[in-house]
Protein backbone atom coordinates (compact mmCIF):
# COMPACT_ATOMS: atom_id res chain seq x y z
CA UNK A 1 0.00 0.00 0.00
CA UNK A 2 1.19 3.62 0.05
CA UNK A 3 3.93 4.89 3.00
CA UNK A 4 3.57 7.91 3.94
CA UNK A 5 6.13 9.87 5.91
CA UNK A 6 5.49 12.82 7.97
CA UNK A 7 7.92 15.30 9.76
CA UNK A 8 5.98 16.91 12.67
CA UNK A 9 6.90 20.23 13.14
CA UNK A 10 8.56 21.51 16.54
CA UNK A 11 10.65 23.93 18.04
CA UNK A 12 13.65 23.66 20.23
CA UNK A 13 12.27 20.93 22.33
CA UNK A 14 15.43 18.64 21.86
CA UNK A 15 17.24 21.36 24.07
CA UNK A 16 14.28 20.78 26.95
CA UNK A 17 15.17 17.03 26.97
CA UNK A 18 12.44 15.67 24.85
CA UNK A 19 13.00 12.34 22.58
CA UNK A 20 11.75 11.79 19.57
CA UNK A 21 11.79 8.15 17.56
CA UNK A 22 11.41 7.65 13.99
CA UNK A 23 8.14 5.27 13.77
CA UNK A 24 7.23 2.48 11.04
CA UNK A 25 3.19 1.67 11.72
CA UNK A 26 2.03 -1.41 9.77
CA UNK A 27 -1.43 -2.66 9.95
CA UNK A 28 -1.15 -6.20 11.89
CA UNK A 29 -4.05 -7.81 10.42
CA UNK A 30 -2.63 -6.79 6.96
CA UNK A 31 0.45 -8.92 8.08
CA UNK A 32 -1.49 -11.68 9.00
CA UNK A 33 -3.03 -11.87 5.73
CA UNK A 34 0.89 -11.87 4.18
CA UNK A 35 2.05 -14.32 6.60
CA UNK A 36 -1.46 -16.55 5.16
CA UNK A 37 -0.09 -15.90 1.55
CA UNK A 38 -3.66 -14.03 0.91
CA UNK A 39 -1.92 -10.42 0.70
CA UNK A 40 1.29 -9.44 -1.49
CA UNK A 41 4.15 -8.17 0.58
CA UNK A 42 3.87 -4.56 -0.49
CA UNK A 43 -0.33 -4.25 -0.13
CA UNK A 44 0.29 -4.17 3.83
CA UNK A 45 -0.86 -0.80 5.15
CA UNK A 46 1.97 1.14 6.31
CA UNK A 47 2.95 4.52 7.59
CA UNK A 48 6.30 6.27 8.33
CA UNK A 49 6.51 8.69 10.87
CA UNK A 50 9.76 10.74 12.06
CA UNK A 51 10.04 12.83 14.53
CA UNK A 52 7.19 11.26 16.75
CA UNK A 53 7.36 12.46 20.72
CA UNK A 54 8.45 10.11 23.01
CA UNK A 55 5.72 10.89 26.02
CA UNK A 56 6.48 9.03 28.94
CA UNK A 57 3.53 10.65 30.72
CA UNK A 58 1.14 8.97 27.75
CA UNK A 59 0.49 5.36 28.52
CA UNK A 60 -0.22 4.33 24.56
CA UNK A 61 0.32 5.08 21.43
CA UNK A 62 -1.63 7.56 20.10
CA UNK A 63 -2.58 8.67 16.60
CA UNK A 64 -4.50 11.32 14.68
CA UNK A 65 -7.76 10.07 13.19
CA UNK A 66 -6.34 10.58 9.44
CA UNK A 67 -3.68 8.11 10.29
CA UNK A 68 -5.83 5.46 12.19
CA UNK A 69 -8.23 5.34 8.82
CA UNK A 70 -4.95 5.32 6.64
CA UNK A 71 -3.87 2.36 7.86
CA UNK A 72 -7.07 0.45 8.30
CA UNK A 73 -7.14 -0.47 12.00
CA UNK A 74 -9.84 -2.12 13.96
CA UNK A 75 -12.30 0.06 16.33
CA UNK A 76 -11.89 -2.03 19.34
CA UNK A 77 -13.49 -0.12 22.12
CA UNK A 78 -14.27 3.62 23.79
CA UNK A 79 -13.11 4.88 27.02
CA UNK A 80 -12.18 7.51 29.00
CA UNK A 81 -8.94 9.03 29.40
CA UNK A 82 -7.43 11.66 32.05
CA UNK A 83 -5.56 14.73 30.29
CA UNK A 84 -4.60 17.83 31.70
CA UNK A 85 -7.15 19.40 30.17
CA UNK A 86 -9.62 17.15 32.68
CA UNK A 87 -11.22 13.98 31.21
CA UNK A 88 -12.19 12.58 27.42
CA UNK A 89 -13.62 10.24 25.80
CA UNK A 90 -11.87 8.59 23.35
CA UNK A 91 -11.59 5.19 20.74
CA UNK A 92 -9.12 2.08 21.15
CA UNK A 93 -8.27 0.34 17.83
CA UNK A 94 -6.38 -2.46 17.70
CA UNK A 95 -3.85 -3.77 14.98
CA UNK A 96 -1.20 -1.34 15.08
CA UNK A 97 2.30 -3.11 14.36
CA UNK A 98 4.91 -0.57 15.64
CA UNK A 99 8.52 -1.13 14.87
CA UNK A 100 10.87 1.40 16.49
CA UNK A 101 14.78 1.03 17.02
CA UNK A 102 14.53 -2.78 15.45
CA UNK A 103 12.18 -3.72 17.89
CA UNK A 104 8.91 -4.72 16.70
CA UNK A 105 5.13 -5.50 18.80
CA UNK A 106 1.76 -5.13 18.22
CA UNK A 107 -0.02 -2.76 19.99
CA UNK A 108 -3.42 -0.81 20.29
CA UNK A 109 -4.05 2.76 19.48
CA UNK A 110 -5.56 5.59 20.79
CA UNK A 111 -7.35 7.54 18.61
CA UNK A 112 -6.55 11.46 18.32
CA UNK A 113 -8.09 14.33 16.81
CA UNK A 114 -7.13 14.99 13.12
CA UNK A 115 -4.21 17.77 13.84
CA UNK A 116 -3.55 16.36 17.01
CA UNK A 117 0.86 15.30 17.03
CA UNK A 118 1.69 11.63 17.00
CA UNK A 119 2.43 10.16 20.53
CA UNK A 120 4.82 7.06 21.68
CA UNK A 121 3.64 5.98 25.01
CA UNK A 122 5.23 3.83 28.08
CA UNK A 123 3.36 0.35 27.10
CA UNK A 124 4.81 0.02 23.47
CA UNK A 125 8.21 1.48 24.60
CA UNK A 126 8.14 -0.84 28.05
CA UNK A 127 7.25 -3.92 26.23
CA UNK A 128 9.99 -3.60 23.17
CA UNK A 129 12.34 -2.42 25.84
CA UNK A 130 13.22 0.51 24.98
CA UNK A 131 14.45 3.62 27.40
CA UNK A 132 14.22 7.68 26.64
CA UNK A 133 17.49 9.20 27.19
CA UNK A 134 16.83 12.83 27.74
CA UNK A 135 20.51 13.76 27.73
CA UNK A 136 20.91 12.14 24.22
CA UNK A 137 17.39 12.75 23.07
CA UNK A 138 17.46 8.82 22.00
CA UNK A 139 15.42 5.70 22.45
CA UNK A 140 18.31 3.62 23.94
CA UNK A 141 17.23 -0.16 23.58
CA UNK A 142 17.58 -2.56 26.68
CA UNK A 143 19.20 -5.58 26.71
CA UNK A 144 17.51 -8.64 25.32
CA UNK A 145 19.50 -11.83 26.16
CA UNK A 146 21.02 -14.27 26.15
CA UNK A 147 22.61 -12.85 29.43
CA UNK A 148 20.24 -9.95 30.50
CA UNK A 149 17.28 -8.93 29.64
CA UNK A 150 14.52 -6.49 30.38
CA UNK A 151 11.65 -8.52 30.17
CA UNK A 152 10.78 -9.29 34.12
CA UNK A 153 8.99 -12.36 35.53
CA UNK A 154 8.06 -12.07 39.19
CA UNK A 155 8.16 -15.84 40.26
CA UNK A 156 9.07 -18.96 41.61
CA UNK A 157 10.30 -20.19 38.12
CA UNK A 158 14.20 -21.02 37.55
Amino acid sequence: MRIQTESWERGTERKMGHVYANVVIRNALDEGKVAEGELAPERVRTVVLNDVLVDTGATMLSLPAPLIAQLGLKRFRETTVRTAGGLLDVRIFRGASLSVEGRVGDFECLELPPDALPLLGVIPLEAMGLEPDIVNHVLRPLPEGPKESHILLMSGLR
